[in-house]
């Protein structure tokens, strides 16, 4: 079976919602339209306070993640997992093996080229802290780099844990990282903030509060 990205990327439900509220706000209070704009103010719940989107599951941390990182897959609009960074996924017939293929194009933040070990090494971080993915780890025999945009997920069983958890949509997400980021102990916070999402992010530029 193979399953191929259509169009341009999913967009998730909730970075969806976040947008309308946004653009609700700014019709609500009589703001210029955001065309007219070059700056975006938003007020959030609570201050970001740790950045690594593994290490904890707050939903403030996960919200600034979907800015910065992106996923293997995403939730669409219809609630249904759709390919994201993946172009595409060939499952066996028996169920066993998952073999996804990434994008082209597809850079970090610094201009180096996203690659498969990137995307293995930071399944297996999120993997080791998410309740969802220590689950799904326990139906994995492998994580393997065929080349540089392929990768395998081969099973000791079939499951059908596979898609669902890696595109779910909240915390704690299965974001995208540098390998060397990625390698970081799932019980350390990570110090490198690099992502391939629509925003970067300027840890000297931040002001808590």
């Amino acid at each position: 079976m193979r399953i191929r990205r259509e169009g341009a990327a999913a967009i998730t439900v909730l970075v969806s919602l976040w947008l309308v509220v946004v653009a609700l706000v700014a019709l609500d209070t009589g703001a210029p339209l955001a065309e007219a704009q070059s700056t975006l103010r938003a007020v959030m719940h609570s201050d970001l306070k740790i950045i690594d989107p593994i290490w904890t599951t707050a939903y403030i941390v996960r919200n600034h993640g979907y800015m910065i990182y992106d996923t293997l897959l995403a939730m669409d609009a219809k609630g249904e997992i759709k390919p994201q960074m993946v172009d595409a996924i060939d499952v066996t017939a028996d169920k066993l093996t998952y073999t996804m293929t990434l994008r082209d194009g597809l850079l970090w933040h610094d201009g180096k080229p996203v690659t498969s070990e990137d995307c293995v090494a930071s399944i297996k971080r999120w993997a080791a802290k998410d309740a969802m993915g220590q689950k799904l780890a326990t139906f994995v025999k492998d994580l393997q780099v065929v080349d540089p945009k392929t990768f395998k997920i081969v099973l000791k069983e079939p499951t059908g844990l596979v898609l669902q958890v890696l595109g779910k949509p909240s915390s704690n997400v299965p974001f995208m990282m540098p390998k060397r980021v990625a390698d970081t102990d799932p019980n350390t916070q990570i110090s490198d903030f690099v992502g391939s999402g629509p925003f970067s992010f300027k840890e000297g530029r931040v002001e808590p509060g």
